[in-house]
């Protein structure tokens, strides 16, 4: 038969698994934070981006919809 584990070593087991537990939440944690910094960073570039596009449309009278390219 196999022998049931002591308590202490059902504590020991645990206590380990949960400073793994607690290394692996402090990774993602900070994993997250960087990529919400990042997120943030591109999401102000996209809209500076998008606000000069709509003010260099609107600076050449916008986008011509029926003319056709010079190579016709």
């Amino acid at each position: 038969m196999t022998e049931t584990p002591s308590p202490a070593s059902r504590i020991e087991a645990l206590e380990i698994r949960i400073a793994y537990l607690d290394q692996t939440i402090e990774t993602l944690n900070t994993t997250i934070t960087a990529q919400w910094k990042q997120i943030d960073a591109l999401s102000r570039e996209m809209l500076n981006l998008r606000e000069r596009l709509e003010d260099a449309e609107a600076k050449s009278g916008g986008v011509p919809a029926s003319e056709r390219p010079p190579h016709y």
